[in-house]
C-alpha cells in the first residue's frame, strides 16, 4: 500500500472515531484517551516543525469538543471550533506563507504583534469570563484566561513565531491545575506531557533560529567581502 493510501485509510478511521465520539457511541474514557493520543502526536509534530501537526491537531480539537461539552467547560469547548479554523489557516501559512509563497521559517514575532496580542488577551479574557459566569460555567476565570492565551499562542504558532512556546508553557500550567480540579486526570496528564513538549519545542526552535542566522551570515559573507573589497 502506498503512502497516499495509508493517509486516506488513517483519515477515514479518524473520521469514523470522531463521529462515534460525537454520537456518544464511545465510552467517555475512550474519547479522552483519543484526545490524549492525538494531542500528544500533534505537539510532537509541532516540535519537529512538521506541517502534519495541523490535520492531527484538527482531529484532536474534535475529540476535545465532545469531551469538554460533556464536562460543561464551555469556553474550552468553543475554543476547539476556533482552533479548527486556525488549524486550517496555519496549515496554509506553513506551506505557502513565506516569502514568494515559500514555506514559513521559524521567526521572532514583531513587538507590535506581541503588544496587540497582549491587549486582545486582556480584553478577551475579561469579556469571556463574564459570559461564562452568566452561562454558569464550571471555572469561568481559568476557563476564560486559558482560552484567550491559547488563541494568542495558536496565532503565533501559525506565524511560526518562537514566542508561541512561552504562551503555551504558561497556558499548560494553568490547564493542568484546571483539569485536576475538574477530575479530568488523564487530560491533566496530557497537558503535563504538552508542557514537556513545549520546553523541548522552545529548545528545538531556538536551535533552528541559530542555524538559519548562521546560514544567512554565510550567504551574505561574499557580498560583504565584495563591498569592502
Amino acid at each position: 500500500m502506498n503512502r497516499n493510501a495509508d493517509y486516506l485509510l488513517g483519515g477515514l478511521l479518524g473520521v469514523a472515531l470522531i463521529l462515534a465520539a460525537w454520537m456518544e457511541w464511545l465510552p467517555y474514557n475512550l474519547t479522552e484517551t483519543l484526545g490524549f493520543v492525538t494531542g500528544a502526536a500533534c505537539v510532537y509534530l509541532v516540535v519537529r516543525r512538521n506541517v502534519w501537526n495541523f490535520p492531527v491537531g484538527i482531529a484532536n480539537n474534535l475529540f476535545f469538543l465532545v469531551l469538554f461539552s460533556q464536562a460543561r467547560l464551555y469556553g474550552d469547548a468553543g475554543l476547539q471550533l476556533v482552533y479548527i479554523a486556525l488549524g486550517v489557516q496555519g496549515w496554509i501559512w506553513w506551506l505557502r506563507g513565506g516569502k514568494n509563497r515559500a514555506p514559513l521559517r521559524v521567526n521572532h514575532a514583531p513587538p507590535r504583534v506581541l503588544w496587540i496580542l497582549a491587549g486582545l488577551v486582556t480584553l478577551g479574557a475579561g469579556g469571556l469570563m463574564l459570559a461564562l459566569q452568566l452561562a454558569r460555567g464550571a471555572a469561568p476565570l481559568l476557563d476564560a484566561l486559558t482560552t484567550a492565551l491559547s488563541l494568542a499562542a495558536q496565532y503565533l504558532l501559525n506565524r511560526k513565531s518562537i514566542e508561541n512556546w512561552y504562551l503555551w508553557i504558561a497556558t499548560d500550567i494553568l490547564y493542568i491545575y484546571l483539569y485536576i480540579v475538574r477530575d479530568l486526570h488523564l487530560t491533566a496528564l496530557l497537558y503535563a506531557v504538552f508542557l514537556g513538549f513545549c520546553l523541548a519545542g522552545l529548545w528545538q526552535w531556538r536551535r533552528a533560529l541559530r542555524r538559519e542566522a548562521m546560514d544567512r551570515d554565510a550567504a551574505l559573507a561574499p557580498v560583504r567581502e565584495a563591498a569592502h573589497g
